[in-house]
């Protein structure tokens, strides 16, 4: 598990709700050539064919780039394609289930929003990271609460990577790197910017 945790850091791109394959996939190119650490796919609107498509082609695409790649949510897909691992929010999977049918070599990350209990609890199923968030208002996902800076620091000692999520720009997670978050996650600030592989170098330089 410790070979996994190496590659937990930096910065996390989680893909946005597009149908649009080709583009999709060269913004995640672009993105990885400035850095990216880790690729989540995100379709929350998308049909199974496309899901698997879209996955099977990004999966190709991170295995050039020797990055991960996680799945959200859907633990069948990330079964299907042997993809690098599984993220699970609060109305999914659990993590203990997603770790047992995944085994342990696979990524699995964890939503823990703003409750340090939850990260423990996470830790303690077999997660490999805790993701907490969101802290600013986002362009794409809707938080009903704000998670306060000082869970990262809190969570220091659960001894996972973590991961900071939420309208987060190159300026505003500052104070989350500071406060010693191992990785941000973007969406927007990535994949709506007009130069994506420079956004993402910029990201990757606070590492």
């Amino acid at each position: 598990m410790e070979q996994q945790h190496q590659t937990l850091r930096g910065l996390y791109i989680v893909t946005p709700d597009w149908d649009d394959t080709a583009r999709l996939l060269t913004v995640t190119e672009q993105a990885l050539q400035g850095g990216a650490a880790l690729v989540q796919y995100r379709h929350k609107t998308a049909q199974p064919l496309q899901r698997m498509e879209q996955a099977a082609a990004l999966l190709s695409l991170c295995r050039q780039y020797q990055k991960p790649l996680i799945i959200n949510d859907h633990l069948d897909l990330c079964q299907a394609l042997d993809a690098d691992g599984l993220h699970v929010g609060g109305t999914d999977i659990d993590v203990a289930a997603a770790r047992a049918a995944l085994g342990g070599h696979k990524i699995v990350g964890a939503s823990c929003y703003g409750d340090l209990q939850r990260a423990k609890d996470a830790a303690a199923a077999g997660a490999s990271y805790i993701a907490f968030g969101g802290f600013y208002p986002s362009r794409i996902k809707k938080y009903d609460f704000r998670t306060g800076y000082d869970i990262v620091s809190d969570a220091a000692g659960i001894g996972l990577p973590r991961v900071v999520i939420g309208g987060m720009t190159l300026e505003n997670c500052q104070p989350l790197v500071q406060r010693g978050s191992e990785m941000v996650a973007a969406i927007s600030s990535v994949y709506f910017e007009e130069d994506p592989q420079a956004a993402a170098r910029a990201f990757a330089a606070l590492f």
